[in-house]
């Protein structure tokens, strides 16, 4: 993986980690009668980004392309759902509107992110295959 791709790749889940953290630390201990699925969600979220950025960082391939797809497949289905049945979200989530109060980011973030890792991926396994040059 490009080192530059991977720090850039690495600060923007670990920013997104720490927001969610926090929106989520708040909705859960100020307010989570309101809103129990959406605020528990967003907590999800919140331990799903900081495990991808931990699995950048350490390197952890396999666990940062599960995350990230996890993540996708979240977004997704929150955010179809935020349309599809909006009575199951009496408040926003990190993934609500797929993302839009994050500017989108959860929506792209792991389409960039798996892009980057498949394609470190298949760097990786033509050079072994070569001899490891």
């Amino acid at each position: 993986m490009n080192p530059i791709g991977r720090i850039l790749l690495i600060v923007a889940y670990a920013v997104l980690g720490l927001a969610a953290t926090g929106r989520s630390v708040v909705q859960i201990s100020t307010r989570l009668s309101e809103a129990p699925l959406p605020y528990l969600l967003s907590g999800a979220s919140a331990i799903l980004y900081v495990l991808i950025a931990i699995a950048l960082w350490r390197g952890w391939r396999r666990v940062a392309i599960v995350g990230t797809t996890v993540e996708l497949v979240g977004v997704i289905v929150v955010g179809a759902l935020g349309y599809l049945a909006p009575d199951l979200w009496p408040d926003e989530t990190v993934w609500t509107g797929f993302g839009s109060a994050y500017g989108w980011v959860p929506l792209a973030l792991p389409v960039i992110a798996l892009v980057v890792l498949v394609r470190g991926s298949r760097a990786s396994a033509v050079v072994d295959a070569s001899g490891g040059a």
